[in-house]
Formats: C-alpha cells, structure tokens, sequence
C-alpha cells in the first residue's frame, strides 16, 4: 500500500512558496489558499499550510464564508487552534472595514499653485531643505506625498534611485519635485536646475514624467515649468 507524503512548506521549492511568491510578485499574484496559509503560518501533522487553508475554504465555502464562521467554528478543524482562528477572523475583520469605508478624495493637480498649496504650509517654515515629491497618477490625482531627503541650510542631496524607488513602486505615472529655500527667496539655483534636468531624464528612461519642479520660499514659490525650465 502507498504511503501518501505531504511536503512541508520548508521542503517546497523556494519559488512556489508563499512568502517567497509574495516578495518576488505582489500580493495580488496569490492565490486564496496561498494568502490564508501565509497566515496560518504552519499546518498541522503531516499537512502544510497550504493544505490546511485549502480545507478552510472548502469546508466553509471559501473567503465569504469565512467570514461568517465563529471563532469557534474555525477552531473545530484540525489543525486550527485559537492563535489562527483569531488571526483570521482578525485579517478578513480588517479587510471588511478598509471596504466599508469611503475611498479617500485624493487632489488633483492641474497647475503649479494647486501643487505649492499641498506642500506650502509645512515646507516654508523649515530650516533646513527638504526634498519632496508629489506622486501622480494618470489623471494627475495625488498619490501621495514623499518626502525623500533632508539636507543643509542652502542644498539637498537627490539621487535618482532614492526619487524613484516609491514612485516606481505606487505606480506612478507621473511626479513633480519640491523642494524648499530656508532664506525664503524661491529663486532657483544652478544647482537646482541641474538637479532637475538630471531627474527629468532619469525619469524618461523610467517612464515616469516629471511635471514640474515647485521650490517654495516665504509663502511664495518658483515653479521650473512655469518660466519653461522643465
């Protein structure tokens, strides 16, 4: 009679790993199975994570079933103890609120004085320069608001990696650089405008546009793009 093995998930090969398969392609690249055994985080005897999460769905009629289980309910199946039954009823708890819950407004910014208005208040009372970036998607709404360096009373220091490490990875299609002058005087630099001719093609090679260049002083500001600098 044949004696039925099941791999652990150590004994996996590494790419068909959960943990590994979500680092190397996204959450999103995952099956059910594969995001409910990455928390469960162990099996049971002689059956892996995956095996059992694969017996949760089946057993309760997959995500929107689980949902409606009772901790109780969860802990009946071998190999589901308190600490995972808690772990997934918490997880799908949070995942039914983030839904319940309104999509944030996100700005959009159509032109130079829409974007120094999201940095303007914060950016022009420090004393030292800061390096920002506005995120955009593209219909030019605001995906965030990165701020990438800090540094001495009259420079920053940018590299390209650093500028386009976050944009790369919220998928931005397009960005605008600020930055701030402690002396309040938003004139642009040599420095500044070298500095952004070498984002701005470092951001073609990316694919990533950059927009336009905000350098805020003493509420005022200097937009590159406006005086035809980008």
């Amino acid at each position: 009679m044949a004696v039925e093995y099941h791999l652990t998930i150590k004994e996996m090969a590494l790419e068909t790993r959960p943990r590994e398969r979500l680092s190397a392609y996204g959450a999103q690249s995952l099956s059910d199975a594969e995001l409910l055994a990455i928390l469960l985080r162990s099996g049971a005897a002689a059956t892996t994570a995956i095996d059992l999460a694969n017996q949760l769905l089946t057993c309760f009629g997959g995500l929107r079933g689980l949902v409606d289980t009772t901790l109780e309910e969860l802990q009946a199946v071998k190999g589901v103890g308190l600490a995972k039954a808690a772990q997934v009823k918490a997880a799908l708890e949070l995942g039914r609120r983030i839904a319940s819950r309104p999509a944030e407004r996100r700005p959009v910014v159509r032109t130079p004085e829409e974007a120094a208005g999201l940095v303007m208040e914060e950016m022009r009372h420090l004393d030292r320069e800061h390096f920002w970036t506005l995120l955009l998607n593209t219909k030019n709404r605001v995906l965030a608001v990165e701020k990438v360096s800090i540094g001495t009373l009259n420079s920053s220091s940018v590299h390209p990696r650093e500028l386009f490490k976050n944009a790369i990875r919220k998928s931005a299609a397009a960005l605008i650089l600020a930055h701030n002058h402690p002396s309040g005087d938003p004139m642009p630099s040599q420095q500044d405008l070298e500095l952004t001719r070498r984002l701005a093609a470092a951001g073609e090679l990316i694919g990533i546009k950059v927009l336009d260049h905000i350098i805020i002083g003493d509420n005022r500001f200097t937009s590159l793009r406006a005086q035809g600098l980008v």
